[in-house]
């Protein structure tokens, strides 16, 4: 669902690479009021190529105080109340030579912020045993603390909420491995798609390949497997409060797969959370709410016709969801604490929406749908619907490169990646609008395209 690279094949790329380099002989802005919408922007990282973490992936301190972001010559930390950036864990000396997709196996791979702890949990791979071995390094004084080596071919994407494990998957062969969905695949970045991503989500899903979905115990290195596949797993993600509930997903084509899963790090209470009740029906992008208890999802009954923001309670299972309509629809969308705002990263006319005027960094008001004495069940869902306010014209960002927009722990900021002025750079955008009578008033297409040749759009290949 994302763009990053021209799709006028090597010329097309190379003119843009060299178009790109020229441009970007001075710095974009770092800061300005978008024309468009009346909020303030902010560039709030200096590293071209530098990115913040997936939407769904928690990247503040327990305190709110720290980001973490990621940059090619390491992982970086950014102090919230004063924006002050430094380099926390630098990148080996090797990694800084090779490729940008050489760099993701061979330098520091940010895991996770921890829950408990002022920790990033990281993992670095050794060149001769290709074995990962899981760190963490205190956000403040640096110091890093060497955690669990994994076995073969695995890898950890996500830590509980009290620190103790580490969850990820790990294919049981290395002919298996071969298949894997994006190898040898050419990605510009940690969150940019390769070409002819819908293909090959069809090719994983046809292999079949033998999984295991398993935990390793971070102050020990033992490992626990929790169970045994040929689905393709993915997406994991521990609770924000509970430690011992770790949800997931059956990759693949939406439509195709029964996507949203939670499971109990004893292997007991697999469920499938989102059954599907129509042809083509989809859900899927599940993150947590920042409650612990709710994870909300993209819905759509069926693929891209109808626009639903759902969510579930783990506890009771109760349902709600906020209707959108086409032009609002969002790759990710994200919430803030309490629930009392939700924002998305919009999306180009190649995504599953195929919106002609989709790309902005949206706001949205919930509101809900009152019962006017209708028949109500146990089982049925609460309804409602999204007002948005728009806030970043992203006409010239290249979607290849997925937003992935979050709340600021305050709500006051959103914070996402964008190409928009060639490399990658993080962004924020107050929630509220600026004072009237700004100077620095520009439009933010206009503004970088001084920089950055204009994207073309993401094919329509999910």
């Amino acid at each position: 669902m994302m763009r990053f690279l021209m799709k006028s094949g090597i010329a097309g790329v190379l003119l843009a690479g060299c178009l790109g380099a020229i441009a970007q002989t001075a710095m974009p802005p770092k800061t300005w009021v978008d024309r468009d919408t009346g909020h303030r922007i902010f560039r709030v990282t200096d590293e071209p190529g530098s990115s913040g973490f997936y939407f769904n992936v928690n990247a503040y301190s327990p305190d709110g105080g720290i980001m973490v972001y990621t940059a090619p010559d390491g992982i970086h930390t950014m102090e919230l109340s004063s924006r002050k950036t430094r380099l926390l864990i630098p990148n080996p000396a090797a990694a800084l030579r090779v490729s940008e997709q050489d760099r993701m196996g061979s330098g520091n791979r940010a895991i996770v912020v921890g829950r408990k702890t002022n920790s990033i949990f990281f993992s670095r791979m050794d060149a001769t045993t290709h074995l990962q071995t899981i760190f963490k390094a205190d956000l403040v004084s640096g110091k890093v603390t060497q955690l669990a080596t994994l076995p073969a071919r695995a890898t950890i994407s996500t830590v509980n909420a009290d620190e103790t494990l580490g969850a990820g998957v790990y294919t049981e062969t290395e002919a298996g491995a071969a298949q894997e969905y994006g190898r040898n695949s050419p990605r510009s970045g940690p969150l940019v798609q390769p070409e002819g991503k819908g293909a090959m989500m069809e090719r994983r899903l046809a292999a079949r390949i033998p999984v295991v979905l398993f935990t390793v115990d971070l102050n020990t290195g033992k490992v626990k497997e929790l169970l045994h596949s040929t689905d393709w797993i993915g997406h994991l993600l521990f609770s924000p409060i509970d430690p011992t509930l770790l949800m997931y997903c059956h990759e693949g084509p939406w439509h195709k797969v029964d996507r949203i899963w939670t499971i109990r790090i004893d292997g007991t209470q697999n469920e499938l959370r989102h059954k599907r009740t129509m042809l083509m029906e989809i859900a899927g992008h599940e993150f947590w709410g920042q409650d612990g208890q709710t994870v909300w999802y993209d819905w759509q009954p069926p693929k891209g016709e109808d626009f639903w923001l759902a969510a579930f309670d783990v506890s009771t299972n109760k349902r709600v969801a906020y209707h959108l309509q086409r032009d609002e629809w969002s790759i990710h969308f994200n919430v803030n604490k309490g629930a009392t705002l939700f924002c998305g990263d919009g999306g180009d006319p190649g995504q599953v929406a195929h919106s002609q005027v989709g790309e902005w960094i949206n706001l949205f008001h919930p509101e809900w749908r009152k019962n006017d004495d209708s028949l109500v069940e146990p089982t049925f869902w609460k309804p409602g619907v999204f007002e948005r306010e728009k806030l970043v014209n992203m006409a010239h960002h290249n979607y290849r490169l997925e937003p992935n927009v979050r709340f600021s722990p305050d709500s006051k900021l959103i914070f996402f990646t964008s190409n928009m002025f060639g490399p990658s750079y993080v962004f924020a955008v107050e929630v509220a609008k600026a004072q009237s009578g700004a100077s620095d008033l520009q439009s933010t297409p206009e503004l970088a395209a001084k920089f950055a040749p204009t994207p073309s759009a993401t094919p329509a290949d999910k």
